[in-house]
C-alpha cells in the first residue's frame, strides 16, 4: 500500500517524534513506569495541552481536534516506537469511542471535553479480564461468555430503588491503567439471569466502594490493575432504553486494532532501528557484524517484516474493518523483531536490563492483552466466511470434522 500523507499528517508525526526523542528514552522510560501512575504526569499534560493528543480523534465541538482515525494511527505509531507509558490508549483509544458512541448528550459534553484537554483520564473495565473477547477481536462478543454470562462472577448491576441510580457488585481484573484513571467504564450485567444484559455504567475513581489494585505486570510500560466493586454507585452510559453495548463494544474494537497495529509497528520499527544502529558499531573480526552477510539478510528479513505490518496497519486506520487482521500482523512482526534484536545484540542483549528486552516484554505483553494473534486470525476468517458452515462429520480441507 501506497500511503499519502498530508502535510498536518507528516507535522503530527515529526513533532511527537522529536518531543518523544527529547523525553522518552529507555531511562526516561523505566523512570515512569516506577511511579504510582505508571507514566510521567508532566509529559502526558504537555502531550494533552501542547499538541492536543487525548483529543485528537474527538469532534471539534468537545474541545478535539476533529481528526480522522489516520491521525490518531500515526500518533500511536511514535508513541509506540518509544514504548511511550501514558493513558493515550485507555483514555482516548478505548474510552473516549464509547463515550461518543453511547452517551447521552449531557454525559458527551461533560466527559469529552475533559478528557479532550488532559484533566480526565478514563479506563475500560471489563470482568474476566478478556478485553479481545470483549472487543469482539476473538470472539464473537455478544454471547456474553467474556463479562460472565449473567450468571456468578463478572460484575453485577442493580438499581436502586431509592434515586433511580445504579449499584454495581463484582471485580474485573487486568484492567489497563484502572488504577490511575480518574473514570473507569465497567461493564456488568442488569436483569438477573437469565435475562440479563451487558451495560456500561461510568464510576467515578472515587465512588464508594471502589478498590483499585495495580497488579505486577510483564511489561510495566502497559500498567494493570484489579478493580473490585462493593455495592458501588454508578451511572447508566446512555439512555434507559438498553443501547447496543456489544455493537458498540465490537466497532470501537475494530478502529482499536488498527491503533493497536500502527502501536506495535511503532515498536517493531523502533527495535529494528536500535538493533541496526548496534550491528554498525560492534565489531568482530575486525570489522562491523553489520557488514556480514548473514547479518544484513537477516535484518532485511525484519525490515520487510515492519514495512508490510505497517502498510496493513495505515490500510486498518482507513478502513477499520482491517483491524484485527492488521493487530495479527503486527503483533506478530513485534514479537519476531523484538526476539531478532536481543539475538543480534549478541551477550549484552541476553542480560534483563538491556533495553532490548523493553520490546519483548511490549510484544509478549500486547499479544496477552489483544491476542493471541491465531485467534485474532482465526474470528477474522469466521466472520469472512472462508470456512462456511462446518458440521460435525464435514469436511474442511479434505480433513473430517468430529
Amino acid at each position: 500500500m501506497d500511503a499519502a500523507f498530508t502535510a498536518e499528517q507528516d507535522e503530527i508525526r515529526r513533532t511527537l517524534r522529536d518531543l518523544l526523542a527529547k523525553h522518552s528514552g529507555p531511562g526516561e522510560v523505566r523512570a515512569a513506569v516506577r511511579t504510582a501512575e505508571g507514566h510521567d504526569r508532566a509529559l502526558w499534560r504537555r502531550l494533552a495541552q501542547e499538541l492536543g493528543l487525548p483529543g485528537l480523534a474527538l469532534p471539534d465541538e468537545y474541545g478535539g481536534a476533529g481528526c480522522t482515525a489516520t491521525e490518531l494511527a500515526l500518533a500511536c505509531e511514535e508513541t509506540g516506537r518509544a514504548l511511550l507509558p501514558s493513558p493515550l490508549l485507555a483514555t482516548a483509544v478505548l474510552a473516549a469511542p464509547l463515550i461518543a458512541a453511547l452517551g447521552t448528550p449531557a454525559q458527551r459534553a461533560d466527559l469529552l471535553p475533559r478528557i479532550a484537554d488532559g484533566v480526565l483520564t478514563a479506563a475500560l473495565a471489563v470482568p474476566g479480564g478478556s478485553m479481545a473477547a470483549a472487543l469482539g477481536l476473538t470472539a464473537d462478543n455478544r454471547t456474553g461468555g467474556w463479562a460472565g454470562g449473567g450468571r456468578a462472577g463478572g460484575v453485577q448491576a442493580r438499581q436502586d430503588s431509592g434515586d433511580g441510580g445504579w449499584r454495581l457488585y463484582g471485580e474485573a481484573d487486568r484492567v489497563l491503567d484502572g488504577h490511575s484513571a480518574g473514570l473507569l467504564l465497567v461493564a456488568a450485567h442488569a436483569g438477573g439471569y437469565p435475562r440479563s444484559r451487558t451495560l456500561l455504567f461510568l464510576a467515578p475513581a472515587e465512588a464508594d466502594g471502589l478498590t483499585r489494585t495495580r497488579l505486577t505486570s510483564m511489561d510495566e510500560t502497559r500498567p494493570l490493575a484489579r478493580v473490585e466493586l462493593r455495592d458501588t454507585p454508578a451511572e447508566l452510559l446512555g439512555a434507559d432504553d438498553a443501547p447496543d453495548v456489544c455493537g458498540a463494544l465490537a466497532a470501537t474494537g475494530r478502529t482499536a486494532a488498527a491503533h493497536l497495529a500502527a502501536e506495535a509497528v511503532g515498536a517493531a520499527a523502533g527495535a529494528l532501528e536500535r538493533t541496526v544502529a548496534y550491528v554498525k558499531e560492534r565489531e568482530q573480526f575486525g570489522r562491523a557484524i553489520g557488514s556480514f552477510q548473514a547479518v544484513k539478510h537477516r535484518l532485511a528479513d525484519l525490515y520487510v517484516r515492519v514495512e508490510a505490518a505497517r502498510s496493513a496497519a495505515y490500510h486498518a486506520a482507513w478502513d477499520p474493518a482491517a483491524g484485527p487482521l492488521a493487530l495479527a500482523q503486527a503483533l506478530e512482526a513485534a514479537r519476531t523483531v523484538a526476539g531478532e534484536a536481543v539475538q543480534l545484540h549478541g551477550g549484552i542483549g541476553f542480560t534483563w536490563e538491556h533495553e532490548a528486552h523493553l520490546y519483548v516484554k511490549r510484544a509478549a505483553g500486547d499479544e496477552l492483552l489483544f491476542g493471541p494473534v491465531h485467534r485474532l486470525r482465526d474470528h477474522a476468517a469466521g466472520q469472512a466466511g472462508l470456512f462456511g458452515d462446518v458440521t460435525p462429520g464435514g469436511l474442511v480441507h479434505g480433513v473430517a470434522v468430529r
